[in-house]
Parts: C-alpha cells; sequence; structure tokens
C-alpha cells in the first residue's frame, strides 16, 4: 500500500472513476458480469486502494492518484469532447450541474451590473429613461442560455437536481451529527 491508498474518497471522485469504468465496458473491455461487480466494488470504495482491484488489468489503472495529500483525477487536464452517442448519464448530470451553475453565476451579475447602471443612469447621472435597463434585462439573461445550450427544461432539471444535493447534503449531515452525538455519549459515560 502507497502513502495516499487510505485518503477517502468524495462521491464526486467514485462518479468519475464508475463513469470511467463505464468507458471501459462499452469499449468491450469489460462483460457484463465484470462490469456489474466491479462498478459495485467502486461504488463501495471507500479509499484510493478500494481502486486498485476493480482496475486491474485496465488501460490506465486507476484513474484518480494523489497528489501531495489530495485526490487528482488522472487525465482531465485536457478533456476530450464526447460524441453524443457515448455520453453517459451520469455525464449528463455533471454536464447539466456545470451548465446551470455558470449560467446561475452570470445571472447573478447580469442582474447586479443591472441595478448598477439603474441607480448610477437614475441617480448619479439624473437620466430620466433609466427605466430602460429593466426591459433589456431580459434579453441579456438570455445570453448564456444560448451560449451553454441550457433551455426551460434543463432550468427545470437543474432545480431539481439542486433541491436533491441539498437534501442529500442535510441528510448526512444530520447523520453525522447524530454520530458524533453517540460517540460523545459514549465517551461520557466512560
Amino acid at each position: 500500500m502507497t502513502d495516499g491508498d487510505d485518503i477517502r474518497l468524495s462521491d464526486s471522485e467514485r462518479l468519475h472513476a464508475l463513469n470511467v469504468l463505464g468507458e471501459h465496458y462499452a469499449a468491450g473491455r469489460l462483460d457484463n458480469d465484470e462490469f456489474y461487480e466491479r462498478s459495485g466494488a467502486v461504488a463501495a470504495g471507500r479509499t484510493l486502494a478500494a481502486l486498485r482491484e476493480p482496475f486491474r488489468g485496465l488501460p490506465g489503472g486507476v484513474p484518480l492518484r494523489e497528489v501531495n495529500g489530495a485526490i487528482e483525477r488522472v487525465g482531465e487536464t485536457q478533456p476530450q469532447p464526447r460524441a453524443k452517442e457515448e455520453s453517459t448519464p451520469a455525464a449528463e448530470l455533471e454536464s447539466l450541474r456545470h451548465r446551470g451553475k455558470v449560467v446561475e453565476t452570470v445571472d447573478g451579475v447580469i442582474l447586479g451590473l443591472t441595478l448598477v447602471v439603474f441607480l448610477v443612469l437614475q441617480f448619479a447621472v439624473d437620466w430620466s429613461w433609466a427605466w430602460l435597463v429593466w426591459p433589456s434585462l431580459a434579453v441579456t439573461l438570455s445570453v448564456p442560455r444560448l451560449l451553454y445550450h441550457f433551455g426551460d427544461e434543463d432550468e427545470k432539471m437543474y432545480k431539481e437536481l439542486e433541491k436533491a444535493d441539498a437534501k442529500s447534503r442535510r441528510k448526512r449531515l444530520e447523520q453525522a451529527g447524530a454520530r458524533i452525538r453517540e460517540l460523545e455519549d459514549k465517551r461520557d459515560e466512560s
């Protein structure tokens, strides 16, 4: 076992490993039974060491490595564009999350800038037509959606994903809190 093998994996890192394993399966390197067995091991894996066996014999090996006490994804320095038919559901969800966060961030910037421009034009310059910045907001907000191919259905799914992620995080925090209280109670009893 190497120094970084006991580093714990995040959900995102396990998902990355599962996607890479799925690519090996799609390429025909694994049969159905091998894929299900190995993907189960990756999904259950909690440390970097747990991924060694599921990736044994596959080109590239484990798609994660330890670098200075942190986990780095192997081969992600220059992401390759995927053909539409090669896209996995997990990759599509990750793309939706990424595009949603970018659009959400750009929306916030646009709204903030619009408010600042309005206030400057209305009060500093005393321009009576300053209200015109508000109707232009609808057009301005549509630009990032067009650039990132983020339609109404994508926005709806992104909001659902955000709610599901928040619910999952809240549940994990509650479980962690309960476990901490349980350990504190045991410590206090002894």
